[in-house]
């Protein structure tokens, strides 16, 4: 940007000097027309004065002729310095040349240093797109004038898995990756695209990736989705069932794939003949009803649609949540139930630790390992039976 308005600042110095030259040039000339016509008028009114003493009879022929001679002599000297006026037509073709270039080079800078790429773009995103089509060559758009944007790349992935196009998809999101470095979410996405695009088989590539999202993230729900997808089409439908169970916890009430995840679930229990029965929320071994508040102080400083965990975790153990639920700001306060049907994973459920803790959290970014408001209540037994009251009241550290 620096080197446009040097660029302009030249170009307007020039277009300047085409002004204010000529302008100098004639008030030059002027002056030395003035002079001149001076140096004349003086000439002629010595002239007149020599005649009449001639004509008085005070100067002969002789003397007027000598003193007309001196006279010319020193209007000459007088003249001798003045330039004669300069003809030519380089006045003027070179203001209309200089109209012509200067507006000329202004675009040339402009189409180099400028943005009307993204100008245009920008005024295309004003107007709705009519097709998917449409929305995936403008995103292609975008990318080609940023090449350097994650955001546009990970746009332009999903818009190639809308139009079922996961190799294209592949490829963008391995762009993105590139960009923005490894976030759990993009490495999900990348995984999803590259296993469509190997017609649904597995691979140590697919194992890594959602593997590292998952450490990074344990929640992370496209690595989630897909585990329980491959693992339903390999018919290891137990495995499915536990990873689609972590994924439904982390949906929103009234979210609308909660119904076709847990028809995903329910065909997987099918397909086992019923052996999964014991791990319906039912007969679970145990138990821990919750009630959540917001302390009154923080009901300004929260919105409505941020995002609550409660969870319970062990005193004594591991910190990744034993059981989960998911909620919004604008549902407290509510009542929830913790149970082994909750767990996070089948191996760590609440029934297997002696003491557990409640915590409710507030996540804005609806990260469930850190937010901004929190509220955690004291050890209690995990096989506790009277409902526990839990409030948000401090920050998150």
């Amino acid at each position: 940007m620096i080197e446009f308005w040097l660029s302009a600042g030249l170009l307007l110095l020039a277009a300047l000097s085409f002004l204010l030259i000529p302008i100098l040039r004639g008030r030059r000339r002027q002056q030395e027309e003035d002079r001149t016509a001076l140096n004349v008028a003086l000439y002629q009114e010595r002239v007149a004065e020599l005649a009449a003493q001639q004509a008085a009879g005070v100067l002969d022929e002789v003397q007027m002729t000598k003193g007309r001679d001196e006279a010319a002599r020193e209007l000459l000297a007088d003249t001798e310095g003045a330039e004669a006026p300069r003809q030519g037509h380089l006045g003027k073709a070179l203001p209309l040349l200089a109209a012509v270039l200067v507006p000329l080079m202004a675009l040339g800078l402009y189409l180099h240093f400028g943005a009307a790429d993204k100008v245009a773009l920008t005024q295309e995103f004003a107007e709705a797109p009519k097709s998917m089509e449409e929305m995936t060559t403008r995103l292609e758009r975008v990318v080609q004038a940023q090449p350097d944007s994650a955001e546009a790349m990970y746009f332009l992935g999903r818009a190639y898995m809308a139009e079922q196009r996961p190799a294209d998809a592949a490829r963008t999101f391995e762009r993105a990756v590139a960009l923005a470095g490894r976030q759990p979410e993009l490495l999900g996405q990348w995984a999803q695209a590259l296993y469509f695009a190997a017609d649904k088989q597995w691979s140590p590539q697919l194992q890594a990736l959602t593997d590292e999202a998952l450490k990074a993230d344990p929640n992370e729900v496209t690595s989630l989705g897909l585990r329980g997808i491959a693992a339903f089409e390999g018919e290891r439908y137990q495995e499915a069932i536990d990873y689609w169970k972590r994924l439904l916890a982390q949906l929103p009430e009234g979210d609308a794939s909660r119904d076709a995840l847990q028809g995903g679930i329910d065909r997987a229990v099918e397909r086992l003949g019923g052996a999964v029965a014991e791990a319906s929320p039912a007969p679970a071994a145990a138990r821990l009803k919750v009630r959540v508040e917001l302390a009154a102080a923080l009901k300004d400083k929260v919105k409505p649609d941020d995002t609550v965990f409660i969870f319970a975790r062990a005193s004594n153990g591991p910190p990744m949540p034993l059981a989960a639920k998911r909620v919004t700001v604008a549902q407290l306060p509510i009542e929830v139930e913790l149970s082994d049907a909750d767990a996070m994973m089948p191996q760590m459920k609440l029934s297997q630790f002696a003491e557990v803790q409640l915590v409710a959290r507030v996540s804005r970014a609806g990260q469930p390992t850190h937010g901004e408001w929190i509220g955690q209540g004291a050890p209690l037994p995990s096989a506790t039976q009277a409902t526990q009251r839990l409030t948000i009241d401090s920050p998150d550290q």
